[in-house]
């Protein structure tokens, strides 16, 4: 599995591009510096290239983020920033 995220900063939401098997399920947790979980994310992998928005996030304090991917074995994770 390979994510791209389209930038480490965000606002309201977080655009990324998966590359993967399609098949597996895709499953993302957000968490806050604190190891917090704030928002989770399961979607249907249906292609092997595939672009997700995670939209909803605008409510979240500002700061610094951990971004965790998860497709079948495989996982990822990311530091991101939320800011203004």
């Amino acid at each position: 599995m390979f994510a791209k995220v389209k930038s480490s900063i965000f606002i309201d939401a977080l655009q990324f591009e998966l590359v993967a098997p399609a098949g597996d399920c895709l499953r993302g947790v957000l968490k806050d510096e604190k190891g917090s979980v704030c928002s989770t994310l399961e979607r249907d992998h249906l292609y092997d290239r595939e672009q997700f928005t995670w939209s909803g996030l605008n409510d979240l304090p500002y700061g610094v983020y951990t971004l965790e991917l998860s497709h079948g074995e495989d996982e990822m994770k990311m530091r991101l920033v939320k800011r203004v």
